[in-house]
């Protein structure tokens, strides 16, 4: 970890993914000649794709090599909530970008209004390109610059035995061949594949700067600080007539969708907003990494430590019910009696996003006979985990937050439906509260189903209200 901290590298996790996402225009802002050139290379590949997709229809051959690309899941970062293997860029984000980067985006690379262009501009205008898309077509475009960083860390810090000789695909891309290359590096390695460090300051947790959700809740205050009198003039009339005075949630963010796609220059004062607050973004990145490398890797090792000195959750003999059967009450002595409550809190506030708790509980599960995936999806939708030995011994956990509007619906028939298509009746579920008012809802919504005293039902204590304040975490 100290070697990291001084190479500027994130501390990833080789058990799971974790939420971070390298963001462009933290390469843009940044006073970083290198990560400026790293920016300006990966506009220079949107306009030779933009000039390639303006001939013409591009045959399916030309489209895979050029637009499309498996996820670089060696960084370790992203959605994944099982392992590194996440789904890359697929058909969808090709044709998004392929069609968009001649018609809305034609002007890409010679913007009048904005200091710079920026990758990000197309999930403004396409709702189905998310930060995940942004951050693997920037990932995959910097894949060079990734691995010698790597390979820098390796010759500094590594014993020889540490790392081996590479080939790497798609390292970069070749304009007078029009073809992408291998490239050959010295990287530390995982289970057979190579490792990719990532430098803490390209990194966010929740959104790019530039985001489409930020500019859905900020339209109408941007439409208002246009400067183009008409325009301004225009796009008020617009909203005036579409957007009535009590809408909300969906349905103010479908008419104001509906204005990007008939004024997209708004688009621009936009982008021109984001970068006048540049240095608001590097404050924001830092304190994201921060959340991510506190709650993810600090407080997950501090719990790990707890279950290993306190109880025998790593030592469990059985079969698979009875191992997720124990680790789930070791886990609850600890998170209710021993500090655990604590990996669940961020500066006071409790975790609210389910992504999140499934990341931490499978890291908490690492050090198992059992094979143990998540969202699982046999056939009649996903169970949150599977833990497996062999075919015929399987064992379903539903671990969900007490806050979740659901919850009734999950305990009266999915993890049912689950079993079946899993061909197992084995099936816990956990569910984590972290105030008085979710017990009781809890409480109320198992007397309602007849499930109260169900010993596969486990209610975990995770409010800081009511903790001892001797606790040894």
């Amino acid at each position: 970890p100290t070697a990291l901290a001084e190479h500027g590298a994130f501390n990833i996790s080789l058990i799971n993914d974790l939420p971070l996402f390298i963001d462009p225009f933290l390469l843009f802002n940044s006073d970083n000649p290198n990560y400026q050139q790293l920016h300006a290379d990966v506009i220079a590949y949107l306009r030779f794709l933009r000039d390639q997709s303006a001939r013409g229809a591009l045959p399916d051959g030309l489209l895979k090599a050029w637009f499309m690309f498996p996820e670089v899941k060696q960084t370790w970062l992203g959605f994944s909530q099982e392992g590194n293997c996440g789904s890359g860029l697929g058909p969808d984000f090709a044709h998004a970008l392929n069609e968009n980067l001649h018609t809305l985006l034609a002007n890409f690379g010679e913007e009048q209004l904005t200091r710079g262009s920026h990758l990000e501009k197309l999930c403004l205008i396409n709702e189905g390109v998310g930060r995940d898309n942004i951050s693997d077509f920037t990932t995959h475009l910097i894949r060079d610059f990734l691995a010698r960083y790597t390979e820098e860390f390796a010759h500094k810090y590594l014993a020889l035995e540490q790392y081996r000789r590479f080939a790497v695909a798609k390292a970069r891309f070749n304009y007078e061949t029009r073809t992408w290359e291998t490239r050959h590096y010295d990287l530390p390695f995982w289970k057979g594949d190579y490792i990719l460090l990532t430098p803490e300051d390209m990194l966010t947790k929740d959104e790019t700067w530039i985001s489409r959700r930020d500019l859905l809740h900020r339209y109408e205050k941007i439409a208002n600080s246009v400067d183009d009198v008409q325009l301004r003039a225009q796009l008020n009339e617009y909203l005036r007539g579409e957007l009535t005075p009590d809408a909300k949630g969906k349905d103010r963010e479908a008419v104001v969708a509906g204005a990007i796609r008939r004024f997209p220059q708004v688009i621009e004062y936009y982008i021109r907003e984001r970068e006048d607050h540049g240095d608001e973004a590097v404050a924001a990145s830092e304190e994201q990494v921060a959340i991510v490398r506190h709650v993810f890797i600090d407080q997950v090792r501090s719990l790990a430590l707890n279950l290993r000195s306190t109880t025998s959750f790593y030592e469990i003999p059985g079969d698979t019910l009875d191992e997720a059967r124990t680790r789930l009450a070791y886990l609850r002595d600890v998170i209710e009696n021993k500090g655990g409550h604590k990996i669940f809190y961020v500066d006071g506030e409790p975790l609210h996003r389910e992504a999140d708790l499934h990341v931490l509980y499978r890291l908490t599960w690492f050090a198992t006979p059992s094979d143990v995936s998540q969202e699982v999806n046999d056939g009649r939708g996903p169970a949150d985990f599977k833990v497996s030995r062999g075919a015929f011994d399987k064992t379903l956990i539903e671990f969900k937050l007490a806050s979740n509007t659901k919850l009734r619906r999950n305990l009266e028939r999915q993890t049912e439906v689950y079993s079946k298509a899993s061909d197992t009746r084995k099936v816990l579920k956990a569910i984590l509260y972290f105030t008085e008012e979710e017990l009781l809802k809890v409480d109320r919504i198992l007397r309602d189903l007849k499930l109260s005293g169900d010993p596969d039902i486990v209610l975990i204590d995770a409010r800081a209200d009511n903790k001892p304040s001797g606790s040894n975490a």
